[in-house]
């Protein structure tokens, strides 16, 4: 597997270097390690066609070359402590655009929470949010691990495509075979479109529709069940158990509220890499959790 692995220089950067050569099986991915140095600001008017502008140009680009460079290798040092040997780089442009560009030749990219800009800041920073929405292929976010002992994982399962290759990708690429796995389903049921909440269902208002939404609701039990059997049955062949959890309610909530709870180590979910205009104003729930996490979050992309 082609990992492309990111650094700034940033804490949350090196801390996500860090956390992948754990999470990562080794001795058996090709590693890249990437900065991207930010262009000088468009020449002024004022500025063109002036014998000078170019001498602030070209100076700019050894300045931010020899510290692009000095950043690498602290990050490679940093990565060989770990056993991890990665071939460095520097391209130049915006990091986000060019973390997406060349994500499209590498398996899985891993990023940072936040640069080195935004490291007070909660949730995902600019660069980490654009590369969850727009790379084409597997995303991991790295936080800081808190396994005393054995990683625990949340693979959150919906029967998807999308959440087939997550649990492939975590069977085949991550170091779990002692972690303790946890697989979460979260049904979705009407009245929780609707905004409504278990109470409404459960209420004496809700008296001569027993039937049909005790119908509808054995079978989304029924439905669930056979989710987190098929995601079970895939962890078995690779080798892997797993206990089960099925809640009800919106989704990106009942997972966070899982990690948080459960202390969990990663979470993986499935994508399925739509970036249109619906998905950039409501957001994915693969989005909304990699924004919210308390932990690291592998998203495995299934293209549209």
């Amino acid at each position: 597997m082609k990992v492309l692995l990111t650094t700034d220089g940033s804490k949350q950067a090196t801390t996500a270097l860090l956390t992948a050569s754990r999470l990562l099986r080794q001795g058996e991915h090709q590693y890249s390690l990437l900065c991207v140095a930010p262009e000088l600001l468009p020449k002024t008017r004022e500025q063109e066609g002036k014998e000078a502008s170019a001498k602030i140009r070209q100076a700019y680009r050894r300045q931010i070359t020899e510290e692009t460079e000095r950043l690498l290798k602290q990050a490679q040092m940093i990565l060989r402590r770990e056993g991890i040997e990665a071939n460095t780089f520097i391209e130049f442009g915006s990091p986000a655009s060019v973390i997406v560009r060349l994500a499209a030749e590498y398996d899985l990219t891993v990023v940072g929470a936040h640069d080195r800009y935004e490291q007070t800041k909660p949730g995902l920073g600019r660069i980490a949010s654009r590369v969850v929405t727009y790379a084409p292929g597997a995303v991991l976010v790295g936080r800081e691990l808190t396994c005393e002992k054995s990683l625990r994982v949340l693979a959150a399962v919906d029967g998807s495509l999308a959440a087939e290759r997550a649990i492939s990708l975590m069977s085949s690429s991550l170091d779990v075979g002692a972690a303790e796995i946890t697989l979460m389903h979260v049904m979705e049921t009407p009245w929780i479109k609707l905004g409504l909440d278990r109470e409404w269902f459960d209420s004496s208002g809700a008296t001569g529709r027993a039937g049909p939404e005790v119908q509808l609701e054995q079978e989304l039990r029924r439905a669930a069940d056979a989710v987190i059997d098929d995601a079970r049955q895939q962890l078995e062949r690779a080798g892997l158990s797993a206990k089960a959890i099925i809640e009800e309610g919106d989704p990106p909530l009942e997972i966070l509220s899982e990690a948080e709870s459960g202390e969990y180590d990663l979470i993986v979910i499935g994508a399925t890499g739509a970036s249109d205009l619906k998905h950039q104003m409501i957001g994915s729930v693969s989005t909304k959790v990699a924004e919210g996490a308390p932990c690291s979050v592998l998203i495995a992309k299934l293209a549209s």
